[in-house]
């Protein structure tokens, strides 16, 4: 696990300069990061599938800039289409190999794509970045239980969801009392 720490933390240091100067952006990569290794460490991933996806939450919005300055905008298409080369390109520079960077570049170019989800890094790079987003976004308690019911699919993501957002009766149909 050691040779995949020292590439993570490249890539993470990477990701800083990628973002230098915009806090917001940092500030994002790293909690969805922090959420997607803590879901990944409760469901028992592997190490190798913790370590792509712990690159792939780093580098999730890689695209977002490059989106911006092409297109005027960094809707979620735009991301997962320009984010991928992106990413390979950082990855490669930090040590990664070839299937590691194939498999985190396709989680890249589709993290904003939530039907057809195949493998449990990709649930939980979605569950991560959705857990970050309600909250950035101050999105209401409804979005929040549609999120819940139609997204979270592992136990540990589902739990995060319910117990920061005080999700209660609601997920059952009842109301929001506490």
């Amino acid at each position: 696990m050691e040779k995949y720490s020292q590439r993570l933390d490249s890539v993470y240091q990477s990701m800083i300069m990628y973002d230098a100067n915009d806090p917001k952006r940092i500030q994002h990569f790293v909690k969805v990061h922090s959420f997607a290794r803590l879901i990944g460490h409760m469901e028992q991933l592997s190490d190798e599938q913790l370590m792509i996806l712990e690159a792939a939450a780093y580098v999730h919005d890689i695209g977002i800039k490059q989106a911006e300055h092409i297109y005027g905008n960094c809707s979620g298409k735009y991301q997962e289409e320009l984010g991928p080369e992106q990413a390979e390109k950082m990855l490669k520079a930090c040590g990664f190999e070839a299937e590691q960077i194939k498999r985190v570049s396709y989680l890249v170019g589709h993290h904003h794509t939530y039907t057809n989800i195949d493998g449990i890094d990709y649930q939980i790079l979605v569950e991560a970045d959705f857990l970050v987003n309600l909250y950035e976004d101050a999105s209401p308690m409804e979005a929040v239980v549609h999120a819940y019911k139609s997204i979270f699919k592992t136990e540990a993501g589902k739990k995060i969801c319910r117990t920061m957002f005080g999700i209660g009766q609601e997920v059952n149909g009842g109301s929001n009392e506490k």
